[in-house]
């Protein structure tokens, strides 16, 4: 299996690094993909949003066929859903994967790829109502959905639970346990200065109290 991470400028470290360290988890204890690759339109390094820069493993011309394919978000998609070599790679891709992932708003590109129609997403909470203008999204205030093959989160920490959600789904709840025992990926639950209950805030957070 093949596990697919796009990566472009302006994207947004933790969308990227954190399902990253949680699928490579998978595959290095409990017999995940074989291969995961951080692909790129074009070879060198791609600078992220706030400066780390990530190598690519391949471009989109020599990437192989993908199990997996997981898109981060970040400033970056604002320029990037206008891109359209890395559309026609999304939508490409897409065909042959057993699962899409977007973080953040890494929706947006799903979108216009193609794969968002009449489904249920999710997005960062301050683009909630974009994703809602474009029209044709059922938008779920919810840290993780799933609609079919497609799975979308909310931002930026939310794509490490997306990712060990699928590993559960995939698998089994021991073997998503294994994974985040191995990450010791346990947030502590404390909200600081109460921000969860501001009225912007997604309703999935606003319902913890």
């Amino acid at each position: 299996m093949n596990f697919g991470f796009l990566i472009f400028p302006g994207m947004e470290e933790l969308d990227l690094v954190g399902p990253w360290e949680i699928i490579s988890l998978w595959s290095k204890f409990a017999q995940g993909p074989e291969k995961c690759l951080m692909v790129a339109e074009n070879p060198g390094p791609v600078i992220c949003n706030k400066g780390m820069s990530v190598n690519p493993h391949v471009i989109f011309r020599d990437c192989p066929p993908l199990d997996f394919l997981l898109v981060p978000g970040g400033e970056g998609t604002s320029r990037e859903v206008d891109n359209l070599s890395l559309i026609q790679f999304v939508a490409g891709q897409a065909k042959g994967c057993k699962a899409v992932f977007s973080v953040c708003t890494g929706t947006f590109i799903l979108h216009r790829a193609g794969l968002l129609s009449n489904k249920r997403a999710t997005t960062h909470w301050a683009s909630l109502q974009k994703l809602r203008d474009l029209g044709d999204v059922e938008v779920v205030e919810n840290r993780i959905v799933q609609d079919g093959n497609i799975w979308t989160s909310a931002g930026i920490s939310a794509g490490i639970d997306l990712a060990l959600a699928f590993i559960e789904y995939i698998t089994d709840e021991k073997t998503a346990g294994k994974i985040q025992l191995g990450a010791e990926y346990y947030p502590s639950g404390k909200s600081y200065g109460m921000m969860h209950q501001l009225p912007q805030a997604p309703e999935y957070m606003r319902k913890r109290d």
